[in-house]
């Protein structure tokens, strides 16, 4: 028997044929609905890091603006209030880099690199050197734990011995 009056534009043979063929389709249609919310639901988790993101940045830039915030947002003891904005404001920068590298607009290796180039600045090696603890306490496979260490890994690096720092991994051609 033939039968295409569900406008699904099918020919069968008898009525099992149908009804697995019915189930066929409707699977595949699930199929793709289920994918698509799945793109959706990652889409709002992007649009939610980002943010929960932008939100810990104004609060980083109230406290670096005031000295009374930046006493209670910052971990850093013994330190100016000049400092501790100086600290603040070298956590904001390292915000920003891994907020770029998770919303997909950097690379891990361009990520490393901004990170090398910040590691040369004092007050963010500074900045990194005191706030250690708070890195080891981090779920290991997490990004942060891993970017975590690769700064690390990049601080303990001579760079009055390294020509190379600005490329991670490439020579500098010469000439």
């Amino acid at each position: 028997m033939s039968i295409d009056g569900s406008g699904w534009g099918m020919a069968v043979s008898d009525d099992g044929e149908l009804l697995s063929e019915l189930f066929r389709r409707v699977d595949q249609r699930l199929g793709r609905m289920v994918n698509g919310y799945d793109r959706i639901a990652a889409e709002l988790h992007g649009a939610n890091l980002i943010q929960y993101y932008r939100m810990h940045l104004e609060q980083l830039d109230r406290a670096i603006d005031d000295p009374s915030l930046a006493a209670a947002l910052s971990t850093v003891q013994d330190v100016t209030p000049q400092k501790r904005r100086q600290l603040l404001f070298a956590n904001k920068q390292y915000t920003l880099l891994m907020l770029g590298h998770m919303a997909g607009f950097t690379s891990r290796s361009e990520l490393l690199g901004a990170l090398r180039v910040l590691s040369r600045n004092p007050v963010f090696r500074e900045y990194w050197e005191r706030t250690g603890r708070q890195r080891r306490d981090l779920p290991e496979e997490s990004l942060e734990a891993r970017s975590g260490r690769a700064v690390d890994v990049i601080m303990a690096e001579r760079f009055d011995e390294v020509e190379e720092w600005w490329v991670e991994g490439s020579p500098r051609p010469e000439g």
